[in-house]
């Protein structure tokens, strides 16, 4: 799963790597958590927009959102056929800019967690869902989720499943919604190859949201006393 994730390029470098037209600004964030804002890139007229959500997909059938489990991954194993992701996996494809994010390892004695970053140290795309959901009275909630597989090997070790990462070569294929079905957005994408990404211990700072500053992907140092 992916429950945690970093961002920290700069604007400029992540509006050169996805194109959008927007000119956008925000912070470095280093624990990002669910219901929290988080930018997508979307396609709409062959042109691709910034755009903040949610993190947290709320499927436009929903009637009631606090009746309705958080959903902040999705599945690719099956994903055109759920019925919480099938209309966005057709119509609302996103890319969901990111620099690394975090895992935790279960162990004897509890949970360590780990970052994982791309190897050349440069920012990648989570593939994403959105969704515009509208109340009663007309207001509207645009959410996401980001897509999940299994774990590649280099992954394994620490968890059994990790986001999809989608290469720059298949970006507009997985936001054409228009001319490239869902089935065939989904035959694109799946486990990252072995040496894209590396992962590393961190600090158990990380597991309070509140802690949101670069020391949360310093390796970590264990003392040998």
């Amino acid at each position: 799963m992916c429950g945690r994730f970093v961002i920290k390029s700069s604007p400029e470098e992540i509006r050169r790597l996805f194109g959008y037209g927007e000119q956008p600004n925000f912070p470095p964030r280093y624990n990002i958590a669910p219901t929290q804002p988080v930018p997508i890139v979307h396609q709409e007229h062959g042109l691709r927009h910034f755009l903040l959500v949610r993190w947290g997909l709320i499927p436009s059938w929903v009637k009631d959102p606090k009746q309705f489990s958080l959903l902040i991954n999705a599945r690719l194993e099956g994903i055109t056929a759920k019925p919480s992701f099938r209309a966005a996996m057709r119509r609302r494809r996103c890319l969901i800019p990111a620099d690394g994010f975090y895992e935790w390892k279960r162990e004897v004695g509890g949970k360590r967690p780990y970052f994982i970053r791309a190897r050349d140290g440069r920012p990648f795309a989570f593939a994403g869902l959105w969704e515009t959901w509208t109340d009663r009275d007309g207001g509207e909630i645009d959410t996401a989720a980001i897509v999940t597989c299994n774990a590649n090997t280099t992954l394994a070790p620490i968890h059994g499943r990790m986001p999809v990462i989608v290469p720059p070569e298949h970006f507009e294929a997985w936001l054409d919604c228009d001319h490239v079905k869902a089935e065939e957005a989904a035959a694109l994408v799946g486990p990252a190859p072995n040496d894209l990404l590396e992962a590393y211990e961190i600090s158990t700072r990380v597991n309070a949201v509140k802690n949101d500053t670069p020391e949360n992907i310093e390796p970590e140092v264990r003392s040998l006393l």
